[in-house]
């Protein structure tokens, strides 16, 4: 597998894939956490647009496993943490918009793996009720750092880990 920067060609696809990441969410009993419409294509466009979606692949021109953005720099929504703390204020990278075309197993871990060869600072969150993938970060290293809030008001949990490079 490998990572890709998504580009507008690969919207389609990249649409596809969150609807059924959305379907595997409901199914596992996570309705909440990106509803029927998150993220917005608007979002997917800005990820684009500024280079920080990504999209994995076997090779440059097979169908999609799964999409994630990588977002570098503070996010604005992690400036305060209830109930923990972040393990350090280091620069870091915070994963959003994480999905799987279900065609394939183990693509967060492989993303994971992926980011940490270049960044040993991740920052995540995920819905309380994302069962699947507090477990994926759990055993990949992640500790949970507290709550977060989202631009909406929204709790959800936060997750980090550092490595050495």
């Amino acid at each position: 597998m490998n990572i890709y920067n998504a580009v507008p060609e690969d919207l389609p696809e990249i649409e596809k894939i969150y609807e059924t990441a959305r379907e595997y969410m409901r199914n596992s009993g996570n309705p909440n956490q990106w509803g029927t419409t998150n993220p917005p294509v608007e979002f997917l466009i800005n990820d684009i647009n500024k280079e920080q979606l990504y999209v994995i692949r076997d090779n440059k021109y097979s169908p999609i496993l799964g999409c994630f953005s990588c977002i570098e720099g503070k996010d604005p929504t992690y400036s305060y943490i209830e109930d923990g703390s972040w393990i350090n204020d280091d620069p870091y990278v915070t994963l959003h918009r994480v999905a799987s075309a279900g065609i394939r197993k183990g693509i967060l871990d492989f993303i994971l793996a992926k980011v940490s060869e270049k960044h040993p600072n991740i920052r995540i969150d995920t819905h309380e009720d994302n069962k699947t993938m507090q477990h994926i970060l759990i055993k990949n290293g992640f500790s949970r750092r507290g709550i977060i809030y989202l631009a909406n008001g929204k709790p959800r949990l936060a997750f980090q880990r550092i490595n050495n490079i």
